[in-house]
């Protein structure tokens, strides 16, 4: 992997960051601890969790996430090495009184991941969702107090639309407040419109770090689906079909496979370093439940593709 800077911050970052989703969820903590020991030994140094992760879980509360990952650098005594980022939760949870992005729900969530995570400070902290009941001058003057405080160094926002994100860059730069230094969206080869039509412009101009989630399509592009076969058994085998085994979808696989068979390499290490190729993308957010999983991945950052393969993969995938 390689170091960038994230965005216009002074983070420095390894360009694919380790996303933890699955911890206390597909992966227990034992597998949790071998997968992050995996991504540091292979340089990795961007950890992003959330305090929401895994709640949709029977028996998993919440946080189990942060926790694992506090009681991780704790016993490897590695805080000073790895670039920590979560997420505090924007809209409701099953309408939980407190929850959004307001100043009750905001101080209180960061005082829970700091101490889930046993850190001081937090390098990234991240709107999850928007939260259209709470203006967003309330919501970055809140952000503004903790980064005096010392509790949290940069702030970022994920799922924002490109209206949404660009009003709370005219009111930050209005009102004297923090800008978001990074967005989180959901992109990857099959899924392109929702960043590239209004954000990326917006990223690249103001300098934002982009790291989007989902790199490979809940495994689409890894290239387990394939045409009149049986559904691999996975949890997202379901949603993965609903939205992408069709014309278009397989349309994008093929072009992906071709150019992966054309550098004897797999398709989810050409979608990644073919999402290295767009603009303000700093590090794609890739999940593992084991370190041969990670393995795997971490090829991408090192594959170089031609402007020809990557026109190829644009066109395949265009209107998606």
């Amino acid at each position: 992997m390689k170091k960038t800077n994230l965005g216009s911050t002074d983070l420095s970052v390894t360009n694919l960051a380790l996303g933890t989703m699955q911890f206390g969820w597909t992966a227990d903590e034992a597998a949790s601890f071998a997968v992050m020991d995996a991504y540091a030994g292979a340089g990795g140094n961007f950890i992003d969790t959330a305090d929401v992760y895994s709640r949709w879980y029977e028996g998993n509360p919440g946080g189990v996430s942060e926790e694992i990952i506090g009681r991780w650098m704790k016993a490897r005594g590695n805080r000073d090495n790895i670039v920590v980022a979560t997420k505090v939760r924007g809209q409701m949870w099953n309408g939980a009184d407190g929850e959004g992005l307001g100043r009750a729900h905001i101080t209180r969530a960061v005082e829970d991941s700091l101490r889930r995570l046993q850190v001081d400070t937090i390098d990234l902290y991240q709107c999850h969702w928007p939260d259209d009941k709470t203006p967003i001058d309330e919501t970055l003057t809140v952000f503004s107090e903790l980064i005096a405080a010392g509790k949290v160094r940069h702030i970022g926002a994920s799922n924002f639309s490109g209206t949404q994100f660009a009003e709370s860059m005219t009111v930050a730069k209005g009102k004297g407040l923090p800008q978001f230094a990074t967005l989180q969206p959901h992109h990857n080869l099959v899924h392109r419109k929702e960043y590239e039509e209004e954000l990326a412009a917006i990223c690249d101009r103001e300098g934002v770090g982009v790291v989007p989630y989902s790199p490979l399509a809940g495994g689409f592009l890894t290239g387990k689906y394939r045409r009149d076969a049986d559904l691999p058994e996975s949890q997202r085998a379901g949603t993965i079909k609903q939205k992408y085994l069709n014309d278009d979808g397989f349309r994008a696989l093929d072009a992906l496979m071709a150019v992966a068979e054309a550098h004897n390499a797999t398709p989810a290490s050409t979608a990644l370093a073919w999402q290295l190729t767009r603009p303000a993308i700093a590090a794609p957010i890739i999940g593992a439940n084991s370190p041969e999983q990670l393995t795997a991945l971490l090829a991408g950052t090192e594959l170089q593709l031609t402007t020809e393969e990557v026109a190829r993969l644009d066109a395949a995938s265009s209107g998606m």
